[in-house]
This record gives structure tokens, C-alpha cells and sequence, in this order.
């Protein structure tokens, strides 16, 4: 049994808000510069060089990389050998991300209830999923997300008939339909199975997943390079003005689910999808 004061989770988090809106995660960073060299469009070319020109003015005068800082997104893989102690562990979540915001000067997007919109001044709470894992670790993601591009994402709920074509046309439709509004050059997460609310919890985990790496299952690896190639001929292009970057990245989680359904989930993120990742 290991023993972990929540106090280290409220720190670790407010660290990783104010990283993860501040600094672009490692391959995110190495994705949009090898963009840069790969676009065929001159004016795709110029957007994503400006693109290049705001992060580096955001990190050297420590200013968010989008005005958006996001509704925090936290996900943590508890080993089951952890006790947590001094106080309830999603108070200590929320009260990361408190700090996070407010000394980091992040900008509060969160309203109390959705039809009264007030708003509740510290961006919290957070959107927090919980997984029991083997060992004695907790592995925290924070996964800032702006709405223009949580705004254009989708549930589909396939019949079985529809198979791995109907998949991949549900995710073409979702990024079509999105166009310049998920301000691309974008990262589509996709989940596919389960049932209709863990498609989308999938869709949204597989954003954090780093750009370039792949399914170890080959179908859905597979599945990943075509929906890419696809969606990066569609012409949308770095900020919806036309090119060949489109997308940077697709990642796809699957789960069993039920004989009578294929629930699809297709979640987008922006060009700076934003994610810090650290184990305590």
C-alpha cells in the first residue's frame, strides 16, 4: 500500500493547467513544424508558419497559446494499491485546477449551471473520469478544451450492418462538417463501441494519445493512416483556407459493445490540442 496526500494531485494539476496552455506537448510541437515543411499550399504554408510565430510569442512572454484556455479535462489511472489521504481526491482535482487558473491569470470559461450561465470565476469543476489500474502510481492527464473545436465533435449510433465503412464515413461527415470552425490543422479522436457515453469518453482520452503513434490492434491502425490520408485530400486545409493539412493526427479507441449497436464517437481538437501527462 502506498500512501499519497492529495495535496501532491492539487499541485501536480495546477502545474500541469498553466503547462499545458502555456507549451505545446513534445510530439504536438514536432507534428506542426514537420507540417510546416509538408504543406503544398503556399497560403496553408504562411498559416502555419504564423501558427509557429504565435506559439513561439506565447512562450517566450509566458502568455496562453489561445485566448480559449478551456474547460479542464482530467483523466487519472489509479493503481489500486494507493491510498489517497487528507481529503477527498476530486476536491483536490478542482482545487488544482483553481490554482491553475487563477495564479496562472487562465482565463475562466466555466458557468455554474447551463442555463443560468453564471459564471463561477476559478474555472472549475473540472470534467474528471476515473480508472482503477494495477500498481501503486496514479497517472494524471490534463486536457484543457476549447470549444470552438468541442463544439464540432459527434456521436453517431451505427447499426452493426453499417461496418467499418459506415465508421469511417461517420468520421469524414464529423470533420467535413466541422470545416474551419475546429481551427484546423486538427486531431480527430475517434471511439468506436461500447455505448453511446463511452464512445464519446474514449473519443475525447485518444486526443492525448501522441501524434504519430499507432493502434497496437493492425485493423484499427490501419483505419487510422486512411482516415488521415482522407481527411488531409478533403482541401479544408491550416485554418479552413485550403491545403493539405488538414488533420495532424487520428487516433482511435475501440471497446466491445453491445450484438445490437456500433456507437461512434469523434471528438476534434484544434492545432494546439492541448495535454500535459505525468505519473506520481
Amino acid at each position: 500500500m502506498r500512501i499519497i496526500n492529495v495535496e501532491e494531485v492539487t499541485k501536480n494539476i495546477k502545474e500541469m493547467c498553466i503547462e499545458a496552455n502555456h507549451f505545446l506537448s513534445k510530439d504536438m510541437d514536432i507534428a506542426l513544424k514537420n507540417a510546416v515543411q509538408t504543406e503544398k499550399s503556399p497560403l496553408g504554408k504562411q498559416i502555419l508558419n504564423q501558427l509557429q510565430e504565435n506559439l513561439q510569442i506565447a512562450g517566450d512572454d509566458m502568455i496562453p497559446i489561445c485566448q480559449d484556455t478551456g474547460m479542464a479535462v482530467v483523466f487519472l489511472e489509479i493503481g489500486q494499491d494507493v491510498h489517497f489521504e487528507g481529503g477527498l481526491l476530486e476536491e483536490a482535482v478542482n482545487e488544482g485546477i483553481r490554482q491553475g487558473y487563477t495564479e496562472g491569470f487562465l482565463r475562466k470559461s466555466v458557468v455554474n449551471d447551463p442555463i443560468i450561465r453564471e459564471n463561477t470565476k476559478d474555472n472549475t469543476p473540472g470534467i474528471i473520469h476515473y480508472k482503477i489500474v494495477e500498481g501503486d502510481q496514479v497517472k494524471i492527464k490534463v486536457a484543457p478544451k476549447g470549444f470552438g473545436s468541442e463544439n464540432m465533435s459527434r456521436v453517431f449510433m451505427l447499426k452493426p450492418a453499417d461496418g467499418i465503412e459506415g465508421v469511417k464515413e461517420a468520421v469524414l461527415t464529423a470533420v467535413r462538417d466541422a470545416g474551419p470552425n475546429a481551427c484546423p490543422p486538427m486531431v480527430v479522436g475517434v471511439g468506436i463501441g461500447g455505448t453511446f457515453e463511452k464512445c464519446a469518453i474514449m473519443a475525447k482520452e485518444a486526443l492525448t494519445r501522441e501524434v504519430g503513434s499507432h493502434s497496437d490492434i493492425p485493423y484499427v491502425a490501419d483505419l487510422e493512416k486512411e482516415l488521415l490520408e482522407k481527411i488531409n485530400k478533403s482541401g479544408i486545409g491550416p485554418g479552413g483556407l485550403g491545403g493539405t493539412t488538414t488533420a495532424l493526427a487520428v487516433n482511435v479507441n475501440t471497446y466491445p459493445t453491445h450484438i445490437a449497436g456500433l456507437p461512434v464517437g469523434v471528438n476534434i481538437c484544434c492545432h494546439v490540442n492541448r495535454h500535459a501527462i505525468r505519473i506520481i
